[in-house]
């Protein structure tokens, strides 16, 4: 099965005072790969302009804005098509940059410690194949990390999540990935969109995580959804965890709050 996906996708930053200097690092134009084709994809920016894009260690596309000085606030837009083929979570071989090795290394969010270990100890090794077993830590994931906004932040680790056995998409992609790893799998974050079958307007994107299965390549998990990802998926980063596949972050000279404000609309 297709399907042809159409996203529009503004961030805003509202800053209460003017900026001297900020820059923004944006990975947010998925790219053509196994499973999607990209149509169109335009990304503009109010209060910024890019000053350079480039492929990263992952092959993720980036771009580098700077924000204009005495702006008080950064808009950007994306607004694309992407035609996406259900594979039933299956990406294939590995590429990029990054050696297949380094997808077995732990970072600070994805280390695992007691609860981590604890998890796979209680998953086993009595399965018939490594993809069940993958599936069953998924199932277990999401059994025991139930989906609540508002309990972690984006610097909360897998560890932490675990512990307090709420967390969202991001923490259930941490929590397998650091798993996954312990349980001698390459591992990786992906950061991307989903397009709901109840609703057309989000206030996120989305967020699953990949293992490498021999035979197969890499192959998807979304434990928030418990499946693997089908044709409503789009993937745009990847990353060892979800400092190296954020859709944004930056910094601004000073001690300027902001806020940030996110509209996305995902539909076929």
């Amino acid at each position: 099965m297709t399907m042809r996906l159409t996203i529009s996708h503004e961030t805003r930053y509202n800053y209460e005072e003017p900026v001297a200097y900020g820059l923004q690092q944006i990975r947010l134009r998925p790219k053509s790969r196994a499973g999607q084709t990209v149509l169109s994809w335009d990304i503009t920016v109010e209060g910024g302009r890019v000053e350079t894009s480039f492929e990263d260690q992952h092959s993720n596309h980036v771009s580098l804005v700077s924000i204009e000085p005495g702006t008080d606030h950064l808009i950007i837009r994306c607004d694309g098509e992407v035609e996406t083929e259900d594979r039933s979570g299956v990406v294939g071989s590995h590429g990029g940059w990054a050696p297949l090795w380094l997808f077995n290394r732990s970072t600070p969010a994805t280390k695992a410690g007691p609860s981590v270990r604890a998890l796979v100890r209680a998953l086993g090794t009595d399965y018939d194949t490594d993809l069940v077993r993958l599936h069953a830590l998924s199932a277990l994931i999401a059994d025991r990390v139930q989906y609540e906004i508002g309990i972690t932040d984006a610097e909360t680790t897998a560890e932490q999540a675990l512990d307090a056995e709420h967390g969202v998409c991001q923490d259930h992609a941490h929590i397998f990935v650091s798993a996954a790893r312990l349980m001698g799998f390459p591992a990786r974050y992906v950061s991307g969109y989903l397009m709901m079958n109840d609703r057309i307007e989000q206030e996120a994107g989305h967020a699953w995580a990949e293992a490498h299965v021999d035979g197969l390549g890499w192959v998807g998990f979304d434990v928030s959804n418990c499946l693997s990802p089908d044709a409503r998926y789009v993937r745009v980063a990847t990353g060892l965890d979800y400092g190296e596949a954020a859709p944004l972050s930056g910094l601004i000279l000073g001690e300027t709050a902001a806020s940030m404000a996110v509209a996305l609309q995902v539909q076929q």
